[in-house]
């Protein structure tokens, strides 16, 4: 059973890729976007436009919002034929939030600028089992945040067209715990326990279209790819005495290339203030081929480790709709459809992604510019079964979701439908 373990921790960085491919976590930054099937690119609505298209913040309403989507999120586990053995990971919470911040100015009768700040968090999650299940030596127990901040800056040509860039920084932290095939004498396993610290940088840019009439919307943006580098993570191990001297404390560092996401989206305005809006993201997970991990300490049974991920790219189709039903309230539909980026034979516990089908919906009311929004989201994940190549454990895995959503927003100028304000948007 005392064996090398030259992958030990290949779960550390996959950690960081699993809380928005992969599991049940989904992309977050903003609760009435969350309710529209988290649409957006195409939308011109307030501050988090700094996340779906910084084109557009400049034909959006300056001001500061804030929000939480709790996550509630199960996954069930079933070994293969003919075993019998199940399990689900422990009832946990994660609170994902997002930040924003706008004001825009009048150059002339035309053209506009726009300056945003943003922090949110696309990371962030706990995953939980308990100790001795049978998976045990693929993951105990993981919590992960990380927050991206963004300040923006975008201009408006005219009244139709808007370009926006912001550049991100990011940073998070995970802790890791596995156990280790290694027994002590009451017959339990040993653990190796990591933590880890990583920041990198990137961008976010977009272009944002207005037909005349202002029926008709087109949005395209990209968010960069961002290189997460983990420098002085601390691993530390309980094992038999025997063994300590082959799993001493030491530090690590890893890199990760965490996708690109390519979004182009439409919206269109019905009489009435309706408005539907659909997006199609193309996320570079192909940038995911390998995870390498470059131990301080080297022993016989620890050694370096380049493990192949061979992730392919995907798409996530999304839509969504909304509809004032006074000058004062709104509610919103939508629904996407994320595709999995990841092939068989590297399906993993904390990561058992498979094709998943979202619907939400939600609701904002607003008063003397101060404005309260709800969204409530499930997800569901289509079952799947598969072996991990590396590790030769798998089974078929269940995952899904539910994720409220609560947020508050004031603004510096009133709604466009607002026919009692006597203010406008441009």
């Amino acid at each position: 059973m005392y064996k090398r373990f030259p992958f030990l921790f290949w779960s550390f960085m996959t950690l960081f890729l699993s809380i928005r491919a992969g599991g049940f976590q989904v992309n977050l930054q903003g609760v009435p976007n969350a309710g529209m099937g988290h649409i957006g690119a195409a939308l011109a609505i307030d501050p988090s436009a700094q996340f779906f298209n910084p084109g557009a913040l400049g034909m959006s309403r300056g001001g500061i919002m804030m929000g939480s989507t709790p996550i509630f999120a199960r996954v069930s586990y079933l070994e293969p034929a003919p075993g019998t053995y199940s399990a689900q990971n422990e009832a946990t919470l994660s609170t994902p939030f997002s930040a924003y911040g706008s004001y825009r100015f009048k150059i002339d009768s035309k053209n506009s600028l726009a300056f945003g700040l943003s922090a949110y968090t696309p990371f962030g999650s706990r995953v939980l089992y308990a100790d001795d299940w049978k998976g045990q030596f693929a993951i105990r127990e993981i919590a992960l945040a990380a927050i991206f901040i963004q300040p923006t800056v975008a201009l408006n040509l005219g009244k139709r067209v808007g370009i926006g860039f912001g550049p991100v920084f990011a940073t998070g932290n995970v802790l890791v715990r596995r156990g280790i095939p290694a027994q002590f004498a009451d017959g339990s396993y040993g653990e190796a326990r990591l933590n880890g610290a990583g920041s990198g940088f990137g961008f976010n840019a977009g272009i944002y279209y207005q037909c005349a009439y202002e029926k008709f919307g087109f949005g395209l943006s990209y968010r960069s790819k961002v290189v997460f580098n983990a420098e002085n993570g601390t691993a530390e191990f309980t094992v038999p005495a025997a063994l300590q001297e082959f799993f001493p404390t030491t530090t690590f560092s890893s890199k990760l290339q965490l996708p690109s996401t390519l979004t182009l989206a439409t919206s269109y305005k019905f009489q009435g203030e309706n408005q539907v809006g659909i997006d199609i993201s193309y996320v570079g997970w192909s940038a995911y081929q390998s995870l390498d991990f470059d131990f301080t300490d080297n022993t016989d049974r620890l050694a370096d480790s380049k493990s192949p991920r061979n992730y392919t790219n995907a798409f996530i189709f999304r839509a969504g709709w909304q509809k004032p039903i006074t000058d004062d309230f709104q509610i919103r539909a939508g629904a996407y459809f994320d595709m999995t980026p990841v092939p068989d034979g590297y399906t993993t516990p904390e990561t058992p992604d498979a094709n998943k089908l979202g619907l939400s919906a939600g609701a904002s009311y607003e008063t003397h510019r101060f404005r309260i929004d709800a969204s409530i989201l499930w997800v569901e994940g289509a079952k799947r079964s598969d072996i991990n190549l590396e590790t030769n454990f798998g089974g078929t895995y269940k995952a899904r979701a539910i994720i409220p959503g609560i947020g508050l927003a004031y603004f510096f100028e009133a709604m466009p439908f607002q026919k009692n304000s006597g203010e406008k948007l441009n």
